[in-house]
């Protein structure tokens, strides 16, 4: 019987699917040298449910209503999804690879491109090069799909973050850096962010990749001073850059990388109240008056590519407050008039 809450949709004839992308510069271009600007949203549950909550329709609502041209789809946070090895999967993941497909397919009938995202912590390890090279051979060179890498990556040296190597249980305390999830911080060895790349592009995957900074994904400082990643053979790397209110420094953590490299907003939301928050102390709980309208003015004014953080009612920041797709006051309204061209101005720097 057809599922209602993951439909297959099949693949699209290949005159509707999107060009290729590839970087060009601190942009990115299609093969005819257009310049493509990746504003959309994204859609959430995947990374903690193997059946995922109304994903394809979700993708649907999203480009044909909201204007999206670009979904981030995350991935496989909480168990080896991808390979069937999840909480009641027993199929080995053919179902759960098959929403995937429906979500690429989907998007790309409409012209629109699909990031799907590693949803993952504190660093790589092993088991997550044997996932690129599936997903990378899946997806290998498909005009719509851009891999991201590994969602944030915290509490880890910039050495580590490129190269890989021990990761310990004990960090340093930061003033300033908030922990922004429950996970416990282990011990394991980390593998780097260049072997990722390495890995897909040896499947003969040229697609575009996205990779986030340290910080949870928002300092990017570092691959202005060193650590660039090398894309041998590729279509290029876009950076990632993750931004909440409690964030600040937006010039020296990612505007001085856009400078010079493409850069994805991969997650941004505003936030309703700090209580929302109750992880976030008292030393980062910044005003929130006025930041959704300068957060997308900056985003508007440097054509960052972005994707508004969380189209799913039960993911905060909350883009939706319920499955009849109703804009939050304190983002989505905001999230929904950008994408369908309303201009917002920066005021205030962070």
């Amino acid at each position: 019987k057809p599922d209602m809450n993951s439909p297959v949709v099949a693949p699209p004839p290949a005159d509707k699917v999107p060009p290729p992308l590839h970087v060009a510069g601190n942009e990115l271009e299609t093969p005819a040298g257009r310049p493509v600007w990746l504003q959309g949203l994204c859609v959430d549950s995947l990374e903690w449910s193997a059946a995922g909550e109304r994903v394809v329709q979700s993708v649907e609502v999203a480009i044909d209503d909201w204007k999206a041209n670009v979904i981030r789809l995350p991935v496989d946070m909480k168990a080896a999804y991808w390979f069937g090895e999840g909480p009641g999967q027993h199929d080995g993941g053919a179902r759960y690879r098959q929403i995937v497909d429906s979500v690429v397919n989907a998007a790309a009938a409409r012209g629109a491109y699909v990031a799907i995202d590693l949803h993952k912590f504190r660093a790589p390890q092993a088991a997550d090069l044997a996932f690129w090279k599936d997903v990378a051979t899946r997806y290998r060179n498909h005009p719509a799909v851009i891999f991201e890498l590994f969602n944030e990556p915290h509490d880890i040296t910039w050495s580590v973050w490129r190269d890989g190597g021990d990761v310990t249980d004990h960090v340093k305390p930061k003033q300033g850096v908030v922990v922004e999830n429950t996970e416990k911080l282990t011990t394991f060895h980390a593998v780097g962010m260049q072997q990722l790349v390495d890995t897909i592009r040896a499947t003969g995957a040229k697609n575009l990749i996205i990779a986030g900074g340290i910080d949870w994904s928002f300092d990017l400082s570092g691959i202005m001073n060193g650590f660039a990643l090398q894309d041998r053979g590729g279509n290029g790397i876009m950076y990632s850059a993750h931004v909440y209110p409690w964030k600040k420094d937006w010039q020296d953590k990612f505007l001085v990388t856009a400078a010079k490299y493409p850069l994805f907003v991969g997650e941004v939301g505003a936030i309703r109240a700090w209580s929302d928050f109750p992880f976030i102390g008292p030393a980062e709980q910044y005003p929130l008056d006025g930041w959704a309208e300068d957060m997308i003015g900056l985003i508007q004014k440097y054509q960052l590519n972005w994707t508004g953080f969380s189209f799913n009612p039960h993911c905060g920041p909350k883009v939706i407050s319920d499955w009849n797709y109703t804009p939050t006051p304190y983002w989505g309204v905001y999230v929904k008039e950008a994408l369908a061209g309303r201009q917002f101005h920066l005021k205030a720097m962070r």
